[in-house]
């Protein structure tokens, strides 16, 4: 475990100085876009020299010199938000509802109203440069009786900057909707710059989109309410003679289209660049030691990082860093397979391996509770079903076996799916682990029949409580669930006659308790009938198995590095010290493939994502499922190829070998 001095010097030095890097360099290339968007609002075709030489004064002008240094502070604010809300592990709601929860849940509030000022203040800057009639909010103007010179409202000024807080809560909405905070790492790595050459027409690209977007959005909005707004907000007078831009001729207007959409997609961009900036930074490879010659460094090593429970990147780093080097540095994999001295115990290995087997065996242990909550929920278990209880159990103890590696895999890794899905790592029927897989089953949208299966019934119900009759009892379905506890303890499943009711059963329930029973029950039929309740409660059909998979770059990551690494100690393990953990490694392989497989055969498991339209927000996260499964038969396919027929030699369950054949002949 690191202290919190080491912990805090790891944070300052890759998280913090990253970030501060990304901003850096967001607010050097802010002059070259404000240069680039000068050039767009002033554009004439038919004046080219007096376009340039408009531009040039207007570059060195005060006023652009003052707009710059508000733009930098809007760029500095954008960077601490993306320091403050980025995630590696993405936040997917399992119902509109939570969706909803989370948009209005108070800091996500705090964040729009704080982006809402941001668009309105780039807004604002955006006006300035275009000058002429967005120039300034209040015009003189005289009035038509005193003939006084009074102060009138310009509402072309009032439009962009109404404009630009609604791009702002625009951009805040579509952060929590598209994971816009979401921070991916790439499967092939790239130098900083390359990279940001290459994603720089896409930023380009998703910022003139959602540019076009927002202008017609606010346009209709505008048209609707924007007189309403100003009668309400706003106590100058309109200008009379400009165009009022609450009908179809002021806003069908091209030059005001025009300048609204440039100066939208100069916004966005601004935003879009500060967010690429800061993930190129922050997924930056690190290279951390394998072995330290000095105590005070040995925190700062590969293996003491690999088990961090405290900053997630750190761990996500670590095993980035484990993948590239098993693949590319051989002098590294040496330190790997060396031995400590003095005493010549695989230390390095030992901590590697173990945590790695610890990250896998915990997804099997994830998945197992998910299809058990499936099938708890009323589905039978299937005939072809290849997990069992042996499996379970094997998976849970893959690392026991050697002399260095004895304990039992923690399951507590840090590393788990968002709140929404895992609030604890055991729940029963009503628990919080089967909420976002299956509809609850007291909730007033599941079917009688559902509760039937599941044993729950009504108190009024005649299957309630004991029913004499052994071949009435013996009709109901047998549960996957109930199946896998009876064998787990090592019990026949026990007989439905010989199971004692509950003593309530024979209790008849008082008036006060029924009363509440039949006035439940009404409210739930009556909002089961509601179309609105049903589409804001009903489960989305993927996002349970993609909130199950959503920290699985982690596991792609122990499963490139622990196959690589068992490869190539067949050349050059000099000491046989992966040879003690070879057998639990393809337990833990073949155990984990089951599982998968499995999953992938529930409904919606296996459907491919729809694609989106172009957009900042990363939707990796949604695939993640079909990489795991990919690198895990990769892994595998590694390791038989490496090995061969040296495997029949390996001490494993008869089972699994019969799967490892399979990959030997190449038939998976």
């Amino acid at each position: 475990m690191f202290s919190l001095k080491q912990n805090c010097w790891f944070i300052r030095k890759v998280v913090i100085w990253r970030a501060v890097a990304s901003i850096a360099w967001s607010v050097l290339l802010l002059p070259v876009t404000s240069a680039v968007f000068v050039l767009l609002s002033r554009f004439s075709l038919f004046h080219p020299i007096q376009w340039i030489s408009e531009c040039t004064s207007l570059l060195t002008a005060s006023s652009t010199i003052f707009s710059l240094v508000v733009l930098c502070g809007v760029v500095l604010i954008t960077g601490l938000f993306n320091l403050e809300f980025y995630t590696l592990v993405p936040s997917i709601p399992c119902s509109r509802m939570a969706l909803l929860g989370t948009v209005l849940h108070p800091r996500q509030c705090v964040h729009s109203l704080v982006y809402c000022t941001m668009g309105m203040l780039v807004m604002w800057c955006a006006s300035v440069t275009i000058g002429g009639r967005y120039s300034t909010l209040g015009i003189p103007c005289k009035q038509s009786e005193s003939g006084e010179v009074v102060t009138c409202l310009n509402e072309y000024h009032l439009f962009l900057l109404l404009a630009g807080a609604f791009m702002g809560y625009s951009h805040s909405f579509l952060g929590v909707v598209k994971n816009m905070y979401y921070v991916s790492f790439q499967p092939i790595q790239q130098y900083k710059y390359p990279r940001f050459k290459g994603c720089l027409p896409m930023v380009v690209k998703c910022s003139v989109i959602q540019s076009l977007y927002s202008a017609r959005n606010f346009a209709a909005l505008y048209f609707f309410f924007g007189k309403i707004f100003i009668n309400l907000c706003i106590t100058l007078q309109l200008y009379s003679s400009l165009q009022p831009l609450d009908s179809l001729t002021g806003l069908l207007d091209f030059s005001l289209l025009y300048h609204l959409s440039i100066s939208g997609t100069f916004l966005y961009f601004t935003w879009y660049l500060t967010v690429l900036l800061f993930r190129i930074y922050v997924t930056e490879a690190y290279s951390f030691p394998v072995q330290s010659t000095f105590t005070e460094d040995a925190e700062q090593c590969l293996p003491k990082v690999l088990a961090e429970t405290n900053t997630l990147v750190m761990k996500f780093l670590a095993l980035q860093d484990l993948a590239l080097l098993s693949q590319h540095s051989l002098s590294r994999r040496l330190e790997v397979f060396s031995l400590s001295q003095p005493g010549g115990h695989p230390h390095n290995w030992n901590a590697i391996s173990r945590e790695c087997m610890s990250l896998l065996s915990e997804l099997t242990q994830r998945l197992l509770a998910h299809q058990d909550a499936v099938a708890s929920n009323g589905r039978v278990k299937s005939q072809s079903a290849s997990i069992d209880t042996r499996s379970a159990s094997s998976s849970s103890s893959v690392v026991s076996g050697t002399e260095d590696v004895s304990e039992t895999p923690r399951l507590s890794v840090p590393l788990r799916t968002p709140g929404s899905v895992f609030t604890s790592s055991v729940g029963g029927m009503h628990s919080a682990l089967t909420a976002p897989f299956t509809p609850d089953v007291d909730s007033p949208f599941s079917s009688p029949a559902i509760r039937r299966l599941v044993g729950q019934q009504e108190p009024r119900s005649p299957w309630f409580g004991t029913v004499q009759s052994p071949h009435i009892m013996r009709r109901g379905p047998k549960l996957w669930s109930a199946s896998t506890e009876s064998q787990s303890n090592g019990s026949p499943p026990a007989s439905p006659a010989t199971v004692p009711s509950p003593p309530a059963a024979n209790q008849k329930p008082s008036f006060l308790a029924q009363w509440l029973q039949n006035r439940r029950e009404q409210v739930k039929s009556f909002l089961a009938k509601r179309v609105l309740i049903v589409y804001l409660f009903n489960k989305l059909p993927e996002a349970s198995s993609q909130a199950l998979f959503a920290d699985s770059q982690a596991h792609i990551w122990a499963l490139q590095g622990l196959s690589h690494l068992v490869a190539a100690s067949f050349s050059e393990d000099q000491f046989g010290v992966v040879q003690t953990t070879l057998p639990s490694i393809l337990s833990c392989l073949v155990v984990l493939l089951e599982a998968v497989d499995r999953h992938f055969k529930l409904p919606h498991a296996s459907s491919k994502p729809v694609r989106t339209v172009c957009s900042m927000g990363d939707s990796t996260y949604k695939t993640l499922r079909f990489a795991l499964r990919a690198a895990l038969k990769t892994a595998i396919y590694k390791i038989t190829t490496t090995f061969g027929e040296h495997l029949n030699a390996v001490n494993i369950s008869t089972e699994h070998r019969k799967r490892l054949q399979q990959f030997l002949e190449f038939k998976e």
